[in-house]
């Protein structure tokens, strides 16, 4: 390197020669650092772009995706990328996904309560939709008053087939939820209906509508949350994405629940399925129907 090109590497005006000496470093050391600046240079922009590019997706998940996720949806968009490199980027980023809470139920036992059996015995799978259903309620709360939302989940999709909302939690609530998801079709016969023994679910109205439907009734034990995790997982979702909030009213509280159940995670929320990889519920009953499909 000429006396020029040593001055510009070096603004200071000490020489390089004596630099590396004092800091025991090769020429050619210093002068392969310098010639990869360039590089070094795009390799930061390209980090930059894709840290832009994590902050829109997690934005767009409402804060609740994590790294895992957001690896998912950038393999989806066509960015080919390493998990782990986005983990540390999220990580130096400070963009973390939302830590769910445990949820205070509702679940209170009729008087009179009749029970039915458990159907289900914990496993939350289905093969193929229309077979296994879960439900459960929960409340948000509103400047109005608290606003009661009943949900009825497919256990081989994880869609949210069925859901209601109102400002009572009686047994009418989970019904209309219920003939929403036989509305939507593709119920089987004898599908199974999986709750915990809240009142609601105990009431003759309840299980008349479930006998009308050609569904079978199953239920949980007593206050064991385990017994109907699926449907407690959910509204554990719900509540650490969008209710964190109190509403003005109930009906901008029903807005923002039906555009999370029906626009957001039934149509774009990625979970991962074991056999189809990060999929959202939808697509896994695109993909489920495909599959038993026969064979030409």
């Amino acid at each position: 390197m000429d006396a020029e090109k040593a001055s510009k590497a070096n603004p200071d005006g000490r020489p390089v020669a004596f630099l590396c000496r004092v800091l025991k470093v090769p020429h050619s050391a210093y002068y392969a650092w310098q010639a990869a600046k360039p590089a070094r240079r795009a390799r930061q922009r390209e980090e930059d772009a894709l840290v832009a590019e994590i902050r829109v997706l997690h934005a767009g998940s409402r804060g609740a995706y994590g790294a895992p996720r957001i690896h998912a949806a950038l393999r989806r968009a066509g960015r080919v990328v390493n998990e782990k490199r986005v983990e540390r980027l999220m990580r130096v980023h400070r963009i973390a996904g939302i830590t769910r809470r445990r949820r205070r139920g509702l679940t209170r036992q009729a008087r009179r309560a009749v029970f039915a059996a458990d159907l289900i015995g914990r496993d939350f799978t289905a093969p193929r939709p229309g077979m296994r259903l879960v439900g459960d309620m929960t409340e948000l709360v509103t400047a109005e008053g608290k606003a009661y939302l009943a949900t009825c989940i497919d256990l081989a999709t994880r869609e949210v087939v069925g859901w209601a909302m109102a400002d009572h939690h009686r047994a009418e609530l989970p019904v209309v939820a219920l003939r929403m998801a036989a509305g939507r079709g593709g119920l089987e016969p004898g599908c199974i209906m999986h709750t915990d023994r809240g009142s609601e679910y105990t009431s003759e109205e309840f299980r008349t509508e479930i006998r009308k439907l050609g569904m079978r009734q199953s239920m949980g034990r007593v206050g064991s949350c385990y017994d109907n995790a699926a449907a407690e997982s959910w509204f554990a979702i719900l509540k650490a994405e969008i209710g964190t909030r109190e509403w003005s009213s109930r009906a901008e509280a029903r807005a923002d629940v039906f555009r999370y159940i029906e626009v957001e995670y039934n149509r774009t929320r990625l979970r991962k399925h074991p056999a189809y990889g990060y999929v959202t519920p939808l697509e896994t009953r695109a993909l489920t129907a495909q599959d038993l499909t026969p064979a030409a």
